[in-house]
């Protein structure tokens, strides 16, 4: 009799729930109608379109469609894996991403640390603009500045090096050089945009913190290492999970704008190999197929850099 009672109050507890969340749900519609337009967004634009991943287990064939295509397994995984360009390919886009990273991920957090300490409003507004132009600027714009700029014959970076008894390099169709440049000019492009999530975050920071460590006789440099620096970390660590879940999603805009015939050995990355034999060769399934590798791993780490933010610390994801 006690087990049925328990089931019966059980029963009870949930439909009053359900209940008293279909009455909040409906005292706060205007909300829920707000957010609807993005739900259907991402569930059209995102979540449909995930049905068509089935092609990377098919040998796809249009006129049949993807549900009339035939399944072939991991015959393209497979492929993929003993292909001679696999481990190329795996090493550019792991080595672009962790270079980025390693070089760019600091910057923001070093530019918004000093923006705070300017005490001249105007000063510091220049700044910001300064930095921030950049990231508006179109990434088409941007390499096709980036080959004017370092030109063999015409460059202003080879005319300097000339000017200094060097020989002219040409920058573009130099294997070795193509990461850093990839790298440097993301960092000089979106390095003052990244500044302003950080620059939120200090502002955070209670400014009794601060008029205490000076009445204790904190200098700047302590201030920032003790009050702003721990006060931006849970930010920081969020956005460095983030990063790191991406990190095999190299961009494939400016990576294929950059790209020569000459500097092939370091630029070919997934994303550029999925544009090109999907695409270009109409190998459909087997760039779905590659696509789906590429989506995976970043899953997994993100996965795992999620697990291990929250076993050392407090601060993660979910």
């Amino acid at each position: 009799m006690r087990g049925v009672k328990e089931a019966t109050l059980e029963i009870h507890f949930k439909k009053q729930y359900r209940l008293k969340r279909w009455k909040r749900m409906k005292g706060n519609y205007e909300l829920y109608l707000f957010l609807l337009p993005t739900v259907v967004y991402f569930l059209i634009f995102h979540y449909g379109p995930m049905y068509g991943i089935q092609i990377a287990f098919k040998n796809f064939i249009a006129v049949e469609g993807i549900w009339g295509s035939p399944w072939v397994g991991i015959d393209h995984f497979q492929r993929f894996f003993n292909s001679f360009q696999f481990w190329t390919l795996l090493r550019n886009t792991l080595g672009l991403s962790v270079y980025g990273l390693a070089a760019g991920f600091p910057i923001p957090i070093i530019l918004a640390l000093l923006l705070n300490q300017l005490s001249s409003k105007k000063y510091k507004k220049i700044v910001q603009t300064v930095t921030y132009a950049p990231h508006f600027i179109s990434t088409v714009v941007l390499v096709g500045t980036m080959f004017v700029f370092l030109s063999p014959r015409n460059g202003l970076v080879n005319h300097i090096i000339e000017l200094f008894g060097g020989e002219p390099v040409f920058f573009m169709a130099r294997p070795e050089w193509f990461q850093t440049l990839y790298v440097f000019s993301g960092i000089w492009q979106n390095a003052g945009w990244g500044t302003i999530i950080y620059l939120a975050s200090l502002s955070g920071i209670s400014p009794d913190l601060h008029e205490a460590a000076i009445m204790d006789g904190a200098g700047r440099i302590q201030r920032i290492w003790h009050i702003d620096l721990p006060g931006i970390m849970p930010t920081a660590v969020i956005i460095l999970i983030l990063n790191l879940g991406r990190i095999m999603g190299v961009g494939f805009e400016k990576a294929y704008l950059m790209q020569t015939a000459l500097n092939l050995d370091s630029s070919e990355i997934i994303a550029t190999y999925v544009y090109k034999v999907g695409l270009l060769n109409a190998q459909f399934s087997f760039s779905a197929a590659v696509g789906l590798f590429n989506a995976v791993v970043n899953l997994i780490l993100l996965v795992s850099v999620n697990k291990i933010a929250k076993t050392i610390g407090e601060t993660s994801l979910w």
